[in-house]
């Protein structure tokens, strides 16, 4: 009887995972396989795979992913670990009000998300430049376009981290530290000797969540430089929604997002296995 109501209250969650995530998922691995042959779809094998490794342009967006994924992750989080360790601190006035602060880039939208950096980055009356003094063409050159793109997801989400960081210290037990203390060890000693073996599980699921985030990488990339200049902020899911929904090759664009997904399952099972042995 327990059985029978144990199913009966898991149905309708396991009903609407089936049809909302399930279905799209066996669907679009089915697509990547399709191709459309004068209106018609047909089976294409594994032409959209192999397709993949002959265009330039997916070779193009997985280097840009890549040189994001080496240099904004870990900046973000250490600059989110640095955080937590201040607003942590007991005789911080304010903290509430400085949590918040950092917290609020990740509920921003993408119009005033966009509205704001292009101001900021504008090339001559851009406030970032006014402040230092240069015409840095922050989004129509290459190099510079990167720059900014890792510097805007580096804002909108070290404080959306650093809350998970905050919450990891916290719950670190005082007698801990207390311990530490009584053994005679220094700051640097307790920080990692206590906190970062405390806070490996945490910063584990902020990597691999930044990881995923990363690959996933869209809304910045469209809104500031939609993929410019020369492809420099060229991603592999921007690229997917190019091929989707502007080029409506909907199998190629499927063969990319299975790509992002395979992507995706290799570094996270890396990197968890990577901490995990340290531990």
């Amino acid at each position: 009887m327990r059985g029978r109501a144990g199913w009966f209250f898991t149905a309708p969650a396991a009903a609407l995972f089936a049809v909302f995530f399930g279905y799209p998922l066996v669907a679009s691995l089915v697509q990547s396989f399709q191709t459309d042959s004068d209106g018609e779809t047909v089976w294409a094998g594994l032409d959209n795979y192999t397709r993949l490794f002959e265009d330039p342009l997916v070779g193009r967006s997985l280097v840009n992913i890549a040189l994001i994924l080496t240099v904004q992750v870990p900046l973000m989080l250490v600059i989110a670990l640095g955080l937590a360790q201040v607003l942590n601190l007991s005789w911080l006035r304010f903290r509430s009000g400085y949590r918040v602060a950092y917290f609020l880039p990740a509920v921003t939208t993408l119009v005033a998300y966009a509205v704001v950096f292009r101001v900021l980055l504008n090339t001559d009356p851009g406030l970032l430049n006014q402040l230092l003094g240069t015409h840095i063409d922050w989004l129509n050159d290459p190099t510079m376009a990167r720059v900014a793109l890792i510097g805007s997801i580096t804002w909108r989400w070290s404080g959306y981290n650093m809350v998970i960081l905050l919450a990891g210290l916290q719950a670190i037990p005082k007698e801990q530290y207390e311990a530490a203390a009584i053994d005679g060890a220094g700051s640097l000693r307790t920080y990692l000797s206590v906190i970062v073996p405390q806070l490996r599980p945490v910063l584990l699921f902020c990597l691999i969540t930044s990881t995923i985030g990363t690959l996933q990488l869209f809304d910045e990339s469209f809104v500031l430089t939609s993929g410019g200049p020369d492809n420099a902020t060229l991603t592999p899911v921007l690229y997917l929604y190019e091929n989707g929904f502007q080029q409506l090759d909907f199998g190629y664009a499927a063969a990319i997002a299975w790509l992002v997904v395979a992507l995706t399952g290799l570094l996270s099972l890396v990197q968890f296995r990577a901490l995990r042995t340290k531990s």
